[in-house]
């Protein structure tokens, strides 16, 4: 498996952004998972705190690990905010599907991510199903415009003035998506010892009660890079069930 860095202008950031491609060496086209960071990393987070390297090389698939820097993966609506949300769905999307050999259509990508980039990878799943057909999402922040942030008041009233209309919550994005034409394949856990543990078991219960099907997990472990290192494993192994891949 090669890996590739990348940049590349992205139109809707008006500035050039970095990526980290996984790719197969042999055969194609691939399905492509596109991988979202926490608030405190950034795009190469995976690649040196993870063996993704090794992981990814038992399957056929592509792994794109993107760039959000601190925007929990929106359009910032403030004068001079980056539109981050515009910059994955539309510029990482067209730029890796024209250089790189993946797949161009729904059935052929998922996106996941941990923590900011759990919450990102559900959010953008929910409101693009027609782009993304999976989500996979790990310890993730889903209070992110819909709830209060464990522990940082101010962060939760900035969050608050910031997207007053709940447009980025998942949970009214999950109430959308489940009467819709087509669904994404959900999957999330967290760790039992997480600060993040009962926003994530209220999304369970709320996708429950709305009827969205998917898998949640709990197991040990807290908002760290040995739980993330150990469940990166549980994404690759929902996504080769969901695209039917071969193991090498």
């Amino acid at each position: 498996m090669a890996v590739c860095s990348v940049r590349f202008f992205g139109e809707a950031l008006q500035q050039r952004s970095g990526l980290e491609v996984f790719v197969p060496q042999r055969g194609g086209p691939f399905p492509v998972l596109y991988l979202l960071h926490g608030l405190s990393d950034d795009y190469t987070c995976w690649g040196r705190l993870t063996p993704l390297l090794r992981l990814a090389r038992a399957y056929p698939l592509m792994v794109v690990a993107v760039n959000g820097a601190r925007s929990f993966y929106t359009n910032d609506p403030r004068p001079g905010g980056y539109a981050y949300e515009d910059h994955i769905v539309r510029d990482v999307v067209e730029f890796v599907e024209a250089t790189f050999p993946a797949r161009p259509e729904r059935a052929a990508r998922a996106v996941a991510g941990l923590s900011m980039g759990g919450y990102g990878a559900m959010m953008l799943a929910l409101k693009y199903p027609e782009t993304f057909s999976a989500v996979s999402a790990h310890s993730s922040a889903f209070f992110f415009a819909a709830g209060t942030m464990p522990g940082r008041n101010e962060y939760s009233d900035y969050l608050a003035e910031k997207y007053p209309d709940g447009r980025y919550s998942v949970f009214a994005l999950a109430e959308g998506a489940a009467g819709g034409r087509v669904v994404p394949a959900i999957r999330f856990d967290c760790g039992r010892d997480d600060a993040l543990l009962e926003t994530n078991r209220r999304f369970h219960r709320h996708l429950e009660s709305v009827g969205l099907a998917h898998e949640y997990r709990e197991f040990d472990g807290a908002h760290s890079w040995e739980y993330w290192d150990e469940h990166i494993r549980d994404t690759l192994a929902f996504l080769a069930r969901h695209f039917d891949l071969p193991q090498a």
